[in-house]
């Protein structure tokens, strides 16, 4: 849910200068922004080397984040899996082809429980050389449209990532996105269309169940 708008930040980094008023636009490398702290609770993501501050999400913003986390750990308990599912906790890093780094922070993402507890003494961060996560979603804000539609799209089909999902209540759908030879094949989803994830699939959701973000999901799914 990052901006995309750059931080402009009075830091003195090894890779840059700083001009005269002691102020610039901050590129960081990628262990600088691991370090990164700005004494305050805002999270940022990286783009190409620069800061950009999450915003602050809406009310339905999070309960559609805390529905699907908490859909997706359900399935995750009722079939048994090595896998897990985090809310906004984990750092991939982006393989855009330029001298700076980017680290994307996506709304939930699912991956092998074993790589998530490899991060209880390190950074929570997905690097190129890991493996890609199973799933990742993103909420679509006014802020962050172009960026989940465009930019994370092509981000995430280089990494591999099988499955991108973008809920976007701004225009009541959910698009799928299912990797297939190389890209993203596209499935736009609305009302009591079922998402035919890949990933999860004997998860019965809807997309408008998904966008009301019904907190009293019971996590249903076929042959429950």
């Amino acid at each position: 849910m990052a901006a995309e708008q750059p931080l402009e930040v009075a830091v003195v980094l090894t890779t840059g200068s700083v001009s005269a008023s002691g102020s610039t636009t901050a590129r960081l490398s990628l262990a600088e922004y691991l370090q990164y702290s700005d004494g305050g609770d805002t999270r940022y993501e990286l783009v190409a080397g620069e800061l950009v501050p999450m915003a602050l999400p809406t009310g339905r913003h999070g309960q559609i984040v805390d529905f699907l986390n908490t859909a997706f750990r359900s399935e995750i308990r009722r079939q048994g899996l090595p896998w897990t599912s985090q809310p906004m906790a984990i750092g991939i890093q982006s393989p855009r082809g330029n001298r700076w780094d980017t680290v994307r922070i996506p709304d939930v993402v699912v991956l092998l429980l074993q790589q998530w507890q490899e991060m209880g003494s390190r950074e929570a961060l997905i690097r190129l050389e890991d493996p890609p996560p199973l799933l990742v979603v993103e909420v679509v804000s006014e802020s962050s449209r172009a960026a989940d539609y465009r930019a994370k799209r092509a981000e995430y089909c280089v990494l591999g990532i099988g499955e991108y999902w973008i809920v976007d209540p701004l225009e009541e759908k959910v698009s799928l996105l299912l990797l297939h030879e190389g890209w993203y094949d596209l499935l736009e989803l609305k009302g009591s269309e079922r998402v035919p994830s890949k990933v999860f699939a004997g998860l019965e959701l809807q997309a408008g169940e998904i966008l009301a973000a019904d907190l009293g999901y019971s996590g249903k799914a076929t042959g429950s």
